[in-house]
């Protein structure tokens, strides 16, 4: 009896077992003000001399990332200029928060991916990764860290 007790046990916890993994490809996620912050539908865009463009939303929040180059293993601060930027919106009940960097507005870092597989732009998509401080008109701020981009579909060419 004592076998079979064993055999049984053994046999339900081998059968309950099982693995239900989900894979996040491709994605767009980081921490907004120290919580998750998730993107249900994202796109990149290539611009003029390869200025990209990363827009992630998920329905209610909208991340835009700006870059003046997809070049792999390049870095760009934000705050400094205009042309690389990072934007947040909120629109939900008919209210509607913006959060921007700019020349003199917050600070970060977007960095592309140059490491294999991570980009490539003959299969269609780029990785990479970003923080940022942004500001509203009033000098509130929404903080974004540990962000990453990744394997986004570029979309095409503005």
């Amino acid at each position: 009896m004592k076998r079979f007790l064993s055999l049984l046990v053994l046999l339900v916890a081998l059968t309950s077992c099982e693995e239900d993994v989900k894979f996040n490809t491709p994605a767009v996620q980081g921490l907004k003000d120290n919580e998750l912050w998730k993107a249900t539908e994202y796109s990149a865009t290539l611009g003029v001399g390869g200025a990209l463009t990363i827009t992630a939303t998920n329905g209610f929040e909208t991340v835009v990332l700006r870059t003046v180059s997809s070049t792999p293993g390049m870095s760009f601060q934000l705050g400094v200029n205009d042309s690389n930027r990072a934007s947040y919106a909120l629109e939900a009940d008919g209210l509607s928060f913006d959060y921007t960097t700019g020349t003199g507005l917050g600070d970060g870092l977007i960095e592309i991916s140059d490491r294999p597989g991570e980009t490539n732009f003959e299969r269609g998509y780029i990785s990479g990764t970003f923080r940022f401080n942004a500001v509203d008109e009033t000098g509130a701020v929404v903080n974004f860290q540990n962000g990453f981009f990744y394997k986004v579909p570029i979309a095409g060419i503005e």
